[in-house]
This record gives C-alpha cells, sequence and structure tokens, in this order.
C-alpha cells in the first residue's frame, strides 16, 4: 500500500484534527477533552482500547495472523504560554499552546490508527498506540510503562517522531545513538547568617556563598568532562533577600544538569554535591542539596533506526533524508519507552520559510506547516508494516 496517497485521501480530515486540537490545548495530566476526542475517534474505528497512566491511552490493532507487537506513540499535552498567532485556529484557553507540537503528534497517531486498522486483516502482529499525557512535565511514559502497556501483549519494539522547525517540511532528521539528553533538576539552599549591610562582618552571607557555587559549578563541565562529550548546567534561579541594605539569612538556587552519558550523569550529580557543599563550608554556611532524577538519555536501536530510515525512503525519497550528527540538549520523556524496548525516535520536518512558519518551539508564536502531517501518517505506517513483515 502507498501510505503517503492513503494519507493525502484524508488529508482535509487530519488537518482539522490537529486544529481542533490546537484550539483546545490542555496540561500536563489533565486531558479530560482531549482524551474524550481520542477515545470517541478509537470507539468509531472499532479499535480496542484501555486508559492508563491517568489521562493516557493504550490502544491495540489485532493483526490477523500472531505475531511481533510494535508500537506508536503520540504524546498529546501542552504548554502553559499564551498563544500569539493569528490564525483561525489559535488557542482559545488563555495561557495555554501547543507550543511543541504534540497536537501534530497526536493527529499523526490517530491517522496512523485509522490507515493501520483498514489492513489489519494483512497484518502479522499487532500494533499498539501510545497516547502519552505529561510529556512537557513529569513523563507519562514512565506512568504508562508501570501500568502495563509494554505487555499483554508483549511490545517488541517502539517507534516515536517529533516535529523540528529547523528541518524543512517534507524531511526528516535522523541521528543515531544518542539523540536526547538526560536531565537532572536540583536545587541548592544555603543558609546563613542575616544581618545590616552595613556590618557584614557579624553575618554569613548567602548572597555571596551563591555567587562562589554558582562559578565553580560551571568548572564540572568545562575542566571535568571530556570536551568532546556534551554537558550543561544550568542555573534557572537565584532567591533571596528583601531589601538593598539587608544580608538575608537563606538564598535558594535552583537548575538542571543535562547530560549525554549514564557515566556523567552520575558523576556531575556527585561533583555538584562535592562542589556545593565545600564551598558552603569554607565559607562557614550550611546548605541543603536536592538533585532530582528526571528523564534518562534517549538511545535509538541501530536496527530500529535502519527499518524508520528505509522506510522514510519509501515515502519521501533517499534525498530527503537528513543525517543528524549531533545529539539534542533537550530531553524527551520518549527515553523511557527507548531503555526498555529496541526504540527509534525521529524529527519530522515543519519548517516552510516561505509562509513564516520560522518560529521556535516552545514560543508563542510556534506552528508547523501541516503538509508534514500526512508525511508523518505514511512514515509510521510504512515502518510499523515493514518492522512486522521482517520480523514475522
Amino acid at each position: 500500500m502507498n501510505f503517503l496517497n492513503e494519507a493525502n485521501k484524508i488529508k482535509d480530515q487530519l488537518i482539522a484534527w490537529r486544529r481542533d486540537f490546537h484550539s483546545h490545548p490542555e496540561l500536563d495530566y489533565e486531558l479530560f477533552r482531549t482524551n474524550e476526542k481520542i477515545k470517541a475517534f478509537l470507539e468509531g474505528e472499532g479499535i480496542e482500547y484501555r486508559i492508563v497512566a491517568k489521562t493516557g491511552i493504550c490502544a491495540i490493532i489485532k493483526g490477523a495472523k500472531s505475531g511481533k507487537t510494535i508500537a506508536l506513540r503520540g504524546d498529546m499535552d501542552a504548554l502553559p504560554l499564551q498563544d500569539e498567532k493569528k490564525c483561525e485556529y489559535a488557542s482559545k484557553v488563555n495561557g495555554k499552546m501547543h507550543a511543541c507540537g504534540h497536537d501534530a503528534h497526536t493527529t499523526i497517531l490517530m491517522g496512523a490508527a485509522k490507515l493501520l486498522n483498514a489492513i489489519k486483516g494483512e497484518l502479522s502482529g499487532n500494533i499498539k498506540l501510545f497516547f502519552e499525557p505529561a510529556e512537557e512535565t513529569t513523563g507519562g511514559a514512565r506512568l504508562m510503562i508501570a501500568e502495563g502497556v509494554l505487555e499483554n501483549p508483549k511490545v517488541d519494539a517502539v517507534i516515536g517522531l517529533h516535529v523540528d522547525e529547523a528541518i524543512e517540511v517534507g524531511k526528516i532528521g535522523v541521528k543515531k545513538d544518542v539523540v536526547n539528553a538526560a536531565s537532572n533538576p536540583f536545587t541548592i539552599k544555603i543558609k546563613g547568617k542575616g544581618g545590616h549591610g552595613a556590618h557584614p562582618d557579624t553575618t554569613v552571607d548567602p548572597i555571596v556563598i551563591s555567587c562562589n557555587v554558582v562559578n565553580a559549578l560551571q568548572t564540572i563541565i568545562s575542566r571535568e568532562l571530556p570536551p568532546v562529550d556534551p554537558g550543561v548546567i544550568t542555573i534557572g534561579y537565584i532567591h533571596g533577600g528583601t531589601a538593598q541594605n539587608i544580608i538575608p539569612e537563606e538564598v535558594k538556587i535552583g537548575g538542571i544538569i543535562r547530560t549525554m552519558k549514564t557515566e556523567h550523569r552520575s558523576y556531575v550529580k556527585k561533583r555538584l554535591r562535592e562542589i556545593a557543599e565545600g564551598i558552603v563550608t569554607s565559607m562557614r554556611g550550611s546548605c541543603e542539596i536536592e538533585i532530582e532524577e528526571s528523564y534518562p538519555c534517549l538511545y535509538n536501536d541501530d536496527e530500529m533506526l535502519n527499518v524508520v530510515k528505509e522506510s522514510a525512503e519509501e515515502v519521501i525519497g533517499k534525498d530527503k533524508i537528513n543525517i543528524l550528527q549531533n545529539p539534542s540538549m533537550g530531553v524527551e520523556s520518549f527515553a523511557y519507552f527507548s531503555l526498555e524496548r529496541p526504540s527509534a525516535f525521529y524529527y519530522l520536518g515543519c519548517r516552510n520559510e516561505a509562509r513564516g512558519i520560522v518560529n521556535p518551539a516552545h514560543g508563542s508564536l510556534f506552528d508547523v506547516d501541516e503538509a508534514c502531517i500526512p508525511i508523518g501518517v505514511a512514515i509510521q505506517c510504512t515502518a510499523a508494516v515493514n518492522y512486522l513483515q521482517k520480523n514475522n
């Protein structure tokens, strides 16, 4: 089957779905309207499903013959951001916006479900559909996995995608090995002794201590990790003090660690504690440090990436495949699936300079060229079918 032709036949429906989701964004796990829309679609198509991870959905298309099971994932949640676009499908919800393309991801998964369900009698094996909540916050994938979406039947492989405003519509980007960084948000609460700004000798100034801590933490990346291995420590906020002439009792620092290797992740966390505690203690203060375990690194499996790459070549041609050299320092909850099963994650171009669709994700003017949606549907369908044919 030529899935691109079939996807283009339902292009108007795909665009209508995407614009409806875009106009009615929901956050985190509070995806009640989105959930209802997807359930109604699945029921209309006769596709079996169950609710997982609060408002997530795990659906399954069972082939006529037994065999392997592959999963396709689409995330659903939006961002707490005001939509500043001037278009008919701009967000109708104040302070909420689909600024990262999850409306397109959900639509692509629904389109793939529709086309694959129509040929289930020809399939050997199964296709699971993961509609994931809370990708932008705590990662719904983790909860979905805990609730058994990778079992009964056992999922053998997973494929995911993300629209990318840096890649021209009609093309995709693929990256071998590590695709996205791991992240560890942290807070450092530095306690000193407050007092009058005119008499610093009677105080232990947590602001001065915090300045030394912030500067020293940057040396972990610049002097303790190999220069060829990416890593970032970002300080996102420093809170402390109430007036110009008062030395406060406490300063709170918040930031995030991003690393590309598991061993570096462990090392940077250890050194952050050692350096912060050492400086604070040496400057007569005390501190409390909390480091969270957030998203892990996202790894692409070589064989699964080849399935996606070869399938994309069938759909859009070999010359439309961009081989990405560098991983992203951003995080992606698909990483949880990639740790559990052989997986492939790729970037779907949605940029169109002629139409002014160039604005970055997580920005108030973000949009996608909707021509990317049928392409995403076709690649997902082709990759799923090719995997089942190759492995059954």
